[in-house]
């Protein structure tokens, strides 16, 4: 029975020092499911946690390398775009410049045309083309009265798709001045000299008329320099309309009348009758545009002349309208967009989709045309209309700019700060999961100790409890 009793002891004292070198040799305190169960499964699933954050973490830094990728390449397209700005305004001075050095202009616009084109398909990262428009959203059909539209962010959901619906309350204005025709005679001359000030949100011109001057060559002067002024004349009945060339509270027309009749006559009377809604009789007018008012699925839109804008959780997208539209507009985003899983859990409200529109030339460009139309035997070529060329390259400048601004934003609050949270989820994951399962090696040596003690002292006693038996054969002999 002693014996008994001391290989008992001994076997557990045994289970101990095997317990005890097996968490100092693996550094855990839980190796299998007996040695804590309720703690086993904390730990697996905190650890399960922690691959997830380990995984997002990396996720939202190779994001961040995709989007460097694309501002690069971007950036070149900028400095590519400058160069051409240049090149227009230079070609402009044909003044000075030669046909044939013309033409040399255009040559290197049309080489600068052709890389910005061949950098919208070379750039990609990890086989993926990023800058064709592979990475845009699609929607199932662009209405009619959409002029240009850019959605640069959508939740698509589990359905894989979000219908947009756009409520117009009021349509955009242009600013105007109307001038009736009590400043006319009946065959619509003027009776008097006239200097008159005509200003717009692009500038300012002074005009002189000469008694008798006619309404159409008033209107023809207007419109001579409508492009320095933003200032568009025309005449309806006798009236005078001198309106914004843009929509929206940015546009105004300011008129003045600097002079009429002898120079000495102080003060200047009126050219007829300023109807700028309500301002009356005056020698001063001045009138601004309204911007367009509508929601976008129920949220009211922030307005700058036709164009709308939302930022919301769900949406982010601009839109602008043909002048004058106040119809109500639907259409479905029905895919498109680079996803981005920036959080542990796979849904749609830990992932981000946004969109990157092609940088081709037959796809950048706004209201004053694509900037394609540069190019040798195009419309806006330089030896065609430097113009409307200055426009085209001033407008696709601006799109590209705000789409590296949106990019880099992206890059900065919604990754960086992705990556800052994530780690810090990490660092308490880790401890929460090390509390639980990782082996305490001060107290795991001291048990190691005492359980050797024990093992050693077990030993002996079992030799001694295997000897008492052996007393019994002396009674034999």
């Amino acid at each position: 029975m002693s014996s008994l009793v001391a290989q008992n002891t001994l076997g557990r004292n045994n289970n101990d020092l095997q317990q005890a070198l097996g968490r100092l040799s693996t550094g855990l305190r839980i190796n299998s499911g007996s040695d804590d169960p309720a703690g086993l499964i904390a730990s697996e699933n905190l650890r399960r946690d922690i691959t997830a954050v380990n995984r997002s973490i990396q996720n939202s830094e190779r994001a961040g390398q995709l989007i460097a990728t694309a501002d690069s390449a971007l950036g070149q397209v900028s400095s590519l775009l400058n160069d051409i700005r240049g090149l227009v305004t230079e070609a402009a001075n044909s003044g000075v410049l030669s046909d044939d050095q013309i033409a040399a202009t255009q040559l290197q616009v049309d080489s600068s045309l052709e890389a910005i084109d061949r950098i919208s398909q070379v750039t990609t990262f990890q086989g993926r083309k990023l800058l064709d428009g592979s990475l845009d959203f699609i929607i199932s059909a662009k209405p009619a009265a959409i002029q240009s539209l850019n959605i640069q962010q959508a939740n698509l959901g589990a359905t894989g798709s979000i219908a947009v619906s756009v409520t117009i309350d009021t349509a955009a204005a242009v600013a105007q001045v109307q001038v009736t025709a009590g400043g006319f005679n009946v065959t619509n001359q003027i009776t008097d000299d006239l200097v008159v000030q005509i200003a717009g949100a692009d500038g300012a011109e002074v005009f002189s008329f000469a008694s008798g001057a006619t309404v159409t060559q008033i209107v023809s002067a207007v419109n001579l320099v409508s492009d320095a002024t933003g200032v568009t004349a025309s005449t309806v009945a006798g009236v005078l309309n001198l309106d914004s060339s843009a929509y929206g509270s940015d546009a105004f027309v300011a008129v003045e009348i600097i002079s009429e009749g002898h120079p000495e006559a102080t003060p200047p009377t009126n050219l007829g009758t300023f109807s700028t809604g309500g301002l009356g009789s005056a020698t001063i007018a001045r009138d601004e545009g309204a911007d367009i008012s509508a929601t976008v699925n129920g949220i009211q839109a922030n307005g700058r002349g036709n164009t709308l804008s939302i930022n919301s959780a769900t949406l982010d997208l601009s839109l602008t309208v043909v002048d004058g539209t106040n119809t109500a507009i639907a259409f479905t985003i029905s895919d498109g967009g680079a996803v981005f899983q920036l959080g542990p859990e796979v849904v749609s409200n830990q992932q981000a989709r946004i969109g990157i529109g092609s940088v081709n030339t037959g796809s950048l460009g706004g209201n004053a045309g694509r900037l394609y139309q540069l190019r040798s035997g195009q419309s806006a070529a330089l030896n065609t209309d430097t113009t409307l060329a200055a426009s085209i390259v001033d407008e696709v400048i601006t799109d590209v700019v705000e789409l590296r601004g949106r990019l880099g934003a992206f890059q900065r609050t919604t990754l960086q700060s992705n990556i800052a949270s994530l780690s810090d989820t990490l660092v308490n994951l880790t401890a929460a999961e090390s509390s639980i399962r990782d082996a305490d090696f001060a107290k795991e040596s001291a048990a190691l100790t005492r359980a050797q003690i024990l093992v050693q002292s077990g030993t002996s006693v079992l030799a001694i409890a295997n000897q008492n038996p052996q007393n019994v054969l002396s009674l034999l002999r």
